[in-house]
């Protein structure tokens, strides 16, 4: 993934050729599996079950194989925050806050917080934790942590923008104030910006840490035992964790894409993954020996548009939203493993106040219809009409990966049924995250077919990219009161109070057509028959999901 914003959007890296072992090709074979939605019928996205968890494992297991899509860059998530690197870190180093497979969050090695006003932070250190090097996990390793993450150079520096001070203020107490009240700072401390460290570990290794042959600096219930580049990454159970002792022993971890990854699975030499690709889940559906299931995640498929051409006014934007098949996208693109959504944002977001979100979800749906009718065609050519039809065609950007074809193709016939003309830029996958960061890479397109998440379970985390000077706001959507209501509901700690916020911010965002929803993507893990216990949300990349993994019969 790229570099974490202030509230945890993160664009979703496209599927990169990895490497494996030769043992693991040589068993897997290359036989070439198609990635696509091999499984027979596609899901029925509309009816697809969403839950954050799997049965509880009743046996001990010795040793699980584990694939990633692409091997990490570093172990160190403050210089390269990879979704390879949090799966297997996860089960490594501890937060001060713990997301729950629920997307729930609660103070983990901050064991007790209270907050004495709203602008003050207080965080007591959990006693009798010890780091995997044995030396005792202090108030001093906490803050020195925190002020390596605020660092403006580490990717968790932006979180820290509105924190005032840190400062140790007991034994075990550490002390944050804030610059204005502060609604996700604690969410933030069960990701990345919360992991603890120790201390001299990551001083003694200096920039060597994160890198093969170093350790992990961390408690948790395993430790890095091993990383062998190119080949594999290994963690095995920490016999002295402080808390519940891991059902698998040891976890080795390899790395692979698109049909090596499936047939590992497939032939059983490897025991499960987390699916980053739902064309990868869908290639397995129905596959004798393993199991799929499907949690709630903050990904989502979006249209990103630029203020270069035609989709500069709000009305061309709402229109070609009224028009999209999104449930066309869904089978086709993705074997029914995405569900068409009328939010940029899925439902994994929902980490509290979830009614709430649902009604106003269920609201949107008419601007963003799952299969367009005949009247919402017919209004959209309104809109069309009364805005002026473009000169030039709208120019669609994405790579040649099959569900962003999908995706572009079905805007282009979207286009097309309101009588406007749509252009495809197809570019190579390892140029297509340069859309994301570089304005010159996207100056000739008018809209993006992108992917996206965030780390924190609040939608807040997400519509600070329609902030008027947000980098994330191509479109330039400018509207004071948008600006306004965002900025009161990051500073509104009360949830039921934010929630309103939200959910008025996010009527605003939708109906401006700043992002056009496309579909929500679920989290997937595919794992053997055998196993049970991980969780099948999004919390897979900041809890530690291989500790409950184990098998189903004792």
């Amino acid at each position: 993934m790229t570099t974490t914003t202030r509230t945890g959007a993160t664009p979703r890296r496209p599927l990169v050729a990895g490497l494996a072992t030769a043992a693991l090709l040589a068993t897997a074979g290359c036989s070439g599996a198609d990635t696509a939605a091999t499984g027979g019928e596609p899901a029925d996205a509309a009816r697809l079950k969403l839950s954050a968890t799997t049965a509880d494992a009743k046996g001990a297991l010795d040793k699980a194989n584990w694939l990633l899509e692409d091997e990490p860059d570093s172990l160190d998530l403050d210089t390269q925050g990879s979704s390879a690197g949090r799966v297997v870190l996860t089960n490594v180093c501890e937060r001060l806050y713990q997301l729950q497979p629920d997307m729930t969050i609660k103070p983990f090695l901050a064991e007790k917080a209270g907050a004495p006003d709203d602008r003050t932070l207080v965080l007591s250190v959990r006693d009798g934790v010890t780091f995997h090097d044995g030396s005792k996990l202090t108030a001093d390793d906490v803050l020195w942590s925190l002020k390596r993450h605020a660092d403006p150079d580490m990717e968790q520096a932006d979180e820290f923008g509105n924190v005032k001070s840190m400062k140790k203020t007991g034994d075990r107490e550490i002390t944050i104030r804030f610059k204005a009240p502060d609604a996700l700072f604690t969410k933030a401390l069960a990701g990345d910006a919360g992991i603890v460290w120790n201390k001299e570990q990551v001083t003694a290794a200096g920039k060597d840490f994160g890198t093969p042959g170093q350790g992990d600096a961390c408690s948790g219930p395993y430790e890095l035992t091993g990383w062998k580049s190119g080949d594999s990454i290994t963690i095995g159970a920490y016999d002295g964790y402080w808390g519940d002792k891991p059902l698998t022993r040891q976890v080795v971890f390899r790395w692979a894409s698109d049909s090596a990854l499936v047939n590992a699975l497939k032939t059983g030499a490897a025991d499960g993954t987390y699916a980053e690709s739902p064309n990868t889940a869908s290639a397995l559906r129905s596959t004798k020996g393993l199991d799929q299931h499907h949690g709630p995640s903050t990904a989502s498929l979006v249209l990103i548009p630029t203020a270069r051409g035609g989709l500069k006014d709000p009305r061309i934007r709402r229109a070609l939203s009224l028009a999209i098949d999104r449930t066309g996208i869904a089978k086709s693109g993705y074997g029914g493993l995405v569900q068409p959504w009328a939010t940029p944002v899925g439902s994994g977001a929902w980490g509290y106040e979830k009614p709430a979100f649902e009604a106003a979800q269920q609201k949107l749906s008419a601007a963003a219809p799952a299969t367009p009718t005949a009247d919402d065609l017919a209004a959209a050519k309104d809109l069309v009409k009364e805005a002026g039809t473009p000169a030039d065609p709208i120019v669609i950007g994405t790579d040649s990966s099959q569900g962003r074809t999908v995706v572009a193709n079905a805007v282009r016939s979207a286009l097309q049924r309101i009588g406007l003309k749509g252009q495809i830029k197809t570019v190579p996958t390892a140029q297509f995250e340069e859309f994301y960061s570089d304005p010159a890479a996207r100056s000739d397109i008018d809209v993006l077919v992108g992917d996206w998440y965030i780390s924190k379970a609040d939608p807040m985390g997400f519509y600070d990219n329609g902030l008027s000077d947000s980098s994330n706001n191509w479109v330039g959507f400018k509207d004071a009161m948008y600006d306004k209501k965002v900025r009161q509901a990051l500073s509104t700690l009360d949830d039921r109070k934010r929630a309103k916020l939200a959910i008025d911010v996010q009527k605003r965002f939708v109906d401006a057509g700043v992002w056009i929803p496309v579909a929500q993507v679920p989290s997937t893990l595919v794992v053997s028959d055998k196993l049970t216990g991980p969780p099948a949300s999004q919390a897979y990349l900041y809890y530690p999901w291989a500790a409950g993994l184990g098998l189903k019969k004792g």
